[in-house]
């Protein structure tokens, strides 16, 4: 296939509440869309890059500077037959890895699209469905995280996990635990703590957590190798995984059991695809985060999470956990703890261009004669 066409859509999304974490408070998920046109048909990605570079060192912007300056114009006359072709086509291009991700994401699309399968077919999934865990956001008090984690309970989600960070953590745990000493139950600290912060993390054992997810910072597998040693409850990374390389370097020190995939933070499905022959040889838990996708990025991560290594909870909500309108459809929704994954060829989800319309802030399109016309 040939890319004919790419259009970037610069959207904001608002949420259905504030999502709040460590790094701070987010009311508008502010997403970049790739669509690339190949032989009539649309191929879509989307950069799960943030507004600030908390937690990567991309942005939406870098990331639509790097797709328009550097990446497309790789694609410029050739020809793909497959998209696990393009990892060593933008080798030259270092870091970057939510740019190259969403760009890689459409040309996974448009191949599955072509094929007349489904995406998760593609990549070997084996699920028709996979269950789904919820992230709690920090809450304005103990209250109201019961309350919250309580309708998300009722609602049926697999498991739940709570954010938290230095003077938000054993209390609000406590509270949750006893409400439902059940539950299965873990935290992301998204990189709040230190290693001097042992002592207070082992505290977190009595809570009989499934894991503790990046407590120290996203460049510390050393530092996570002597915290794993610590504590009872396993260790999971997030931030750290930024590659298939990195993923068997903090298994290769101990630095976690389990691993958090995010085909974005990887540099996209090929390498997700790495990480899973990693982990299935090593006997290692996967699954799969979510960044407040849209439509288009959730369909993306059923696919992912219908692999068969992928053997814990989802943070794979359903639509309405976070919008009101999605602009892909059919909405994502939960069925007995589970999220169907999409059967029709491709993503198995339709951009609803209205809505496309409505909530995009910019667009940029390019031709391989042309280059890039601005018409945000």
């Amino acid at each position: 296939m040939r890319i004919e066409r790419a259009t970037l859509y610069l959207v904001e999304m608002p949420l259905v509440a504030p999502f709040v974490t460590s790094f701070g408070e987010q009311r508008v998920r502010r997403a970049l869309l790739v669509a690339l046109e190949s032989g009539g048909r649309t191929g879509w990605g989307e950069c799960v890059a943030g507004t600030g570079p908390w937690y990567s060192p991309e942005t939406s912007d870098t990331a639509r500077h790097v797709i328009l300056d550097f990446v497309l114009p790789l694609l410029k006359g050739r020809e793909i037959g497959h998209p696990s072709e393009f990892p060593a086509l933008v080798a030259p291009i270092r870091g970057h890895a939510m740019a190259k991700a969403a760009v890689e994401a459409a040309l996974w699309d448009l191949h599955a699209q072509r094929e007349g399968v489904p995406l998760a077919a593609l990549l070997g999934g084996t699920r028709d469905r996979v269950p789904a865990g919820v992230s709690v956001g920090i809450q304005p008090d103990v209250e109201t995280l019961v309350s919250r984690v309580a309708g998300y309970v009722g609602e049926g989600y697999r498991r739940v996990k709570l954010k938290v960070k230095p003077g938000w953590d054993l209390e609000p745990l406590a509270a949750v635990r006893e409400r439902f000493p059940d539950l299965p139950l873990s935290v992301d600290a998204n990189a709040a703590y230190a290693l001097a912060d042992a002592a207070h993390l082992r505290e977190f054992d009595r809570f009989g957590l499934l894991m503790v997810e990046q407590p120290l910072a996203h460049d510390d597998l050393v530092g996570h190798a002597q915290l794993a040693e610590a504590l009872r409850t396993p260790l999971c990374l997030d931030e750290s995984i930024t590659s298939p390389g990195r993923a068997w370097e903090a298994l290769e020190l101990g630095a976690c059991r389990i691993l958090n995939v995010k085909q974005g933070r990887l540099g996209g499905l090929s390498a997700v695809l790495e990480v899973h022959e990693l982990a299935q040889e090593r006997g290692v838990p996967l699954w799969c985060g979510g960044m407040l996708e849209t439509g288009i990025g959730r369909a993306l991560n059923a696919a992912v999470a219908s692999l068969p290594g992928f053997t814990l909870p989802h943070d794979i909500s359903a639509t309405d956990r976070y919008y009101r309108e999605d602009i892909a459809t059919p909405p994502f929704r939960l069925e007995d703890g589970h999220i169907r994954v999409p059967t029709r060829p491709g993503l198995g989800v339709e951009v609803d261009l209205a809505r496309l319309q409505r909530y995009a802030v910019a667009m940029w399109a390019w031709r391989p004669r042309g280059g890039t016309d601005d018409e945000g």
